[in-house]
């Protein structure tokens, strides 16, 4: 039991060093690239833009820290030659791999229950700064239980949209509502309309009645039906799908409810459920990284082999990164399952290092 704290603590220690050095490094270069893009701005609101992306940036690259962690502790403790005094002991060096699978399982269960919700949180609020500074605004859509809001505006006014549904691909929205206000605020017009479909550049509505709200009139009174009517948008439906927010923008804790609130209103949530299944299974990919670090570089060290084995170590490792991210492209698209996309590549990056381990490692 000893022998374990003691290689868990090393393992520790190791990847919180290395965590650190990535976290100021990505700052740096993060805080260069924000200078350059605003360059009127305060020093120090370009220094809080920083902060904001710098949780979502470590994030990303959680497992290329986990595997040079892994490698650095299995250099260490075979050029020390502890793993060989394990080995003399009697203890078999594949022992040694239990207390680092652990700690790299409870960073990856730590990581999706505790530092997700802050990535999420600061990197939505990151999106949105940007936006402000740059002139994009925010959202210009949100979900609810009684349908989907948007809003467009224009030199004109702005007008407000609800729907009680929508198509899977936001182009046609069923029994809308439009609302026209003027640029002082004020209400001119509401328009129903059965459907009302996105082409370039306007709304095509079918079976529409429109109120006039003008002041002291009964806009009953004047209101027309019209079979079909086109209303003038800038709207696109990149610009809708993408005010959805990113799957990272979105809490761990809170996709589920997301995802049902899409399908709900008619969308589709694939690239969120994805996401979803992804995360969990991200213990069990570290866990993997560290057995496959573990696999090239617990042998003894030996001169003339030490720096290839170090690169197979790391090169598998990338390899089985971009593996995992191909896969979950497939699983968005929807060319494969959500579960095949999400745990296939974990589950296999698991089974080869053990392979690999088995292969390498007399016991």
């Amino acid at each position: 039991m000893i022998l374990h704290y003691y290689f868990a603590r090393k393992f520790l220690w190791t990847f919180l060093a290395i965590a650190a050095v990535f976290v100021i490094l990505l700052a740096l270069i993060d805080l260069v690239d924000e200078l350059q893009d605003f360059p009127n701005l305060p020093f120090m609101d370009v220094l809080g833009v920083v902060l904001l992306n710098v949780p979502h940036a470590n994030y990303e690259i959680l497992p290329l820290v986990v595997i040079l962690s892994a490698v650095a502790l299995y250099l260490r403790l075979a050029r020390s030659s502890e793993l060989v005094v394990v080995r003399a002991a009697g203890r078999s060096a594949l022992r040694s791999l239990a207390a680092p699978i652990t700690v790299a399982a409870l960073i990856g269960i730590l990581s999706i229950t505790m530092l997700n919700p802050l990535v999420a949180a600061a990197s939505k609020r990151y999106n949105d700064v940007v936006n402000t500074y740059m002139g994009g605004g925010t959202s210009v859509l949100a979900i609810a239980s009684e349908g989907l809001w948007l809003r467009q505006g224009s030199a004109e006014g702005q007008t407000v949209i609800h729907a009680a549904r929508a198509s899977s691909d936001v182009t046609t929205l069923y029994e809308a509502t439009f609302i026209n206000f003027s640029p002082e605020g004020d209400p001119e017009r509401r328009i129903v309309a059965e459907t009302a479909t996105l082409a370039a550049g306007q709304w095509e509505l079918k079976n529409a009645k429109i109120w006039e709200l003008t002041l002291g009139q009964n806009p009953e009174a004047s209101a027309r039906e019209v079979a079909q009517l086109d209303l003038p948008s800038a709207l696109t439906q990149d610009r809708i799908i993408d005010s959805f927010g990113k799957p990272e923008y979105i809490s761990l804790w809170d996709l589920p409810g997301f995802i049902n609130q899409l399908e709900e209103a008619g969308f589709s949530a694939r690239r969120y459920a994805v996401w979803f299944q992804m995360e969990l299974s991200r213990p069990l990919f570290l866990v993997a990284l560290v057995m496959v670090a573990a696999a090239f570089t617990m042998r003894h060290a030996r001169l003339s082999n030490t720096g290839i084995s170090v690169l197979i170590a790391v090169m598998l490792g990338f390899t089985l990164h971009y593996i995992r991210n191909f896969a979950q492209i497939l699983g968005e698209n929807g060319q494969i399952p959500v579960y095949l996309a999400a745990w296939a590549p974990p589950v296999a990056s698991f089974m080869l290092a053990a392979g690999i381990l088995l292969h390498m490692e007399d016991g």
